[in-house]
């Protein structure tokens, strides 16, 4: 028995390899370096999808029918907005996303992906008194977002960080919701049912939830402007330092670096640049102290550490963090399902029973 099921090969995959003594991400062969920022989320669920569709068209017209699949999700949930914007952003996005087809053909993954783009900023909006903005079918997926959340058009920078963000944390191996999905999927249960597993596991700390505490770390450091102090009374009350550690990393989380370049392209002068140069210092700091309390284990950044200045950035509130997480690892969750469908086997592992034993013999 393994407990957390550390070590264990439950699936064979085409879609991506974490290399966690490496420190490299590969994601249908390409390294997520010749990825991130080269080509857009478009495309690479385009990468993602390969083989698992017949009927997938070239990238120009999958990215069409992306833009098409957002307006459709609108339309679908325009009416019920109101309602679900009663619910956290999270717990609203995940509902709405509930009520598409659970088919398993390529419009219905595609409703899958554009559902968190579309949901996410149109709850954010209604839970602060405003109008739901409508997609426009042929803009950007992640421009598109942004102009949802803001009512404006974005800068082509933040257009591009924020693509790059949803690149960055599309696939990465068998996590606990891509695990999740393949459950579901090996069920033969349809896209949506599988897309819910997902949701469902994404939501917890460990996996992620995290990014959002990022903020409340680094809100509460400049408060007393102390971050060694600070730190180091969180690690001695026996609390996790957000944004370090990972459960298959041994070394630094390679999407963090990628995450880090793009939020410096942002805006090197503005209030994200200082951020980000706050964010260095209390990073450091971290990581010396989490080396002195903690010598036997590796704790390195994270995603989710830069994740949480990225989406600050774009607007996104924490709270809606996660939501934006989804948005990007939605396309690997349907790449895993479809794959799982086609090749693999009813998922059924054994567990040992440990309760008490009842006397069997009449």
């Amino acid at each position: 028995m393994t407990s957390g099921l550390d070590d264990v090969v439950a699936a064979e995959t085409v879609l991506s390899e974490v290399d966690g003594f490496g420190g490299h991400l590969t994601i249908r062969g390409h390294a997520l370096r010749d990825l991130a920022g080269r080509r857009d989320f478009a495309g690479v669920t385009h990468l993602l999808f390969d083989g698992f569709f017949a009927d997938l068209p070239d990238e120009k017209e999958l990215t069409a029918r992306l833009g098409q699949a957002r307006v459709e999700v609108f339309e679908r949930m325009q009416a019920l907005l109101p309602t679900l914007a009663g619910l956290s952003v999270y717990d609203g996005m995940r509902a709405g996303t509930a009520l598409m087809p659970d088919g398993d053909t390529l419009d219905d993954g595609l409703r899958l992906i554009a559902a968190p783009a579309v949901l996410t900023p149109a709850l954010i909006r209604m839970r602060k008194g405003l109008e739901a903005i409508a997609p426009v079918a042929k803009a950007g997926h992640a421009a598109d977002m942004l102009t949802m959340l803001t009512g404006t058009d974005a800068s082509r920078d933040l257009a591009a960080a924020l693509d790059t963000y949803l690149v960055t944390v599309c696939d990465h191996g068998l996590n606990a919701s891509t695990f999740a999905a393949r459950v579901v999927a090996s069920t033969q249960a349809g896209l949506t049912s599988a897309a819910l597993a997902g949701l469902g596991a994404l939501k917890g700390p460990l996996h992620g939830g995290a990014p959002g505490p990022v903020i409340a770390m680094l809100d509460a450091i400049a408060a007393t402007g102390d971050a060694t102090g600070w730190l180091s009374k969180e690690l001695a009350e026996g609390r996790r330092i957000m944004g370090f550690g990972h459960r298959i990393y041994r070394v630094r989380d390679p999407r963090a670096d990628v995450l880090k370049a793009v939020v410096r392209r942002i805006g090197p002068d503005g209030a994200a640049g200082r951020r980000l140069a706050f964010a260095e210092t209390v990073e450091q700091a971290a990581l010396e102290i989490l080396k002195g309390a903690k010598p036997g284990r590796v704790l390195q950044t994270n995603v989710e550490f830069y994740t949480a200045l990225l989406l600050e950035a774009a607007g996104f509130p924490e709270e809606a963090f996660t939501c934006v997480f989804a948005a990007g690892r939605m396309a690997g969750w349907i790449a895993h399902a479809r794959e799982q469908q086609a090749t693999g086997r009813l998922m059924r592992p054994q567990s040992r029973y440990i309760g008490p034993v009842p006397d069997l013999v009449a």
